[in-house]
């Protein structure tokens, strides 16, 4: 079922996108929340003529997002978290850990307009995750994952065995 998106909605797509969606999930939470309308060719017709309305207010956020995608292609994350045995994490990174260490960084970017592949990360090395600023400005976002843990401090070398020379055991 096509719906227009009234406002944005977390892993779905933002104001006046247009998605497709189940029938229930439609008819059960976006049309009843008010958050999505029919996509009816009238209200598709509204759409495009509040969109041709809205060019100015969009030309700026188009702008701004530009400016963040600038500032993120600048921008090196690595995201430091407890590792258990070999490459795996003890829970998870998701949107919301990438939007704080973002924000650390000196660059604002809400959750909601990130998405990570998958939607959790449970692994070390390196991901991509996909930053949706406005529905005509996307930026592919690559970060790293590493143990906070110091690394583990090489073992010595063994010394090797001194050759004793062996005395005759006395006989009684």
């Amino acid at each position: 079922m096509e719906v227009i998106l009234k406002k944005d909605v977390e892993n779905l797509g933002l104001e006046f996108d247009t998605v497709n969606v189940k029938p229930g999930y439609a008819r059960n939470y976006l049309l009843p929340q008010g958050l999505a309308l029919l996509a009816t060719p009238k209200n598709k017709a509204n759409l495009e003529a509040t969109l041709e309305a809205r060019k100015e207010e969009e030309a700026k956020l188009i702008a701004n997002a530009n400016a963040i995608v600038e500032q993120l292609k600048k921008t090196s994350i690595t995201i430091a978290t407890k590792v258990g045995s070999g490459d795996k994490l003890f829970g998870s990174i998701n949107n919301a850990n990438l939007s704080e260490e973002l924000a650390n960084a000196g660059v604002n970017v809400d959750k909601k307009y990130i998405k990570i592949p998958g939607n959790t990360i449970k692994r070390t090395g390196r991901v991509i995750a996909i930053i949706r600023l406005h529905r005509s400005v996307e930026h592919n976002f690559e970060f790293e994952i590493v143990s906070d843990a110091p690394p583990a401090p090489a073992a010595p070398k063994a010394a090797p065995a001194k050759n004793v020379e062996e005395t005759p055991a006395e006989e009684a």
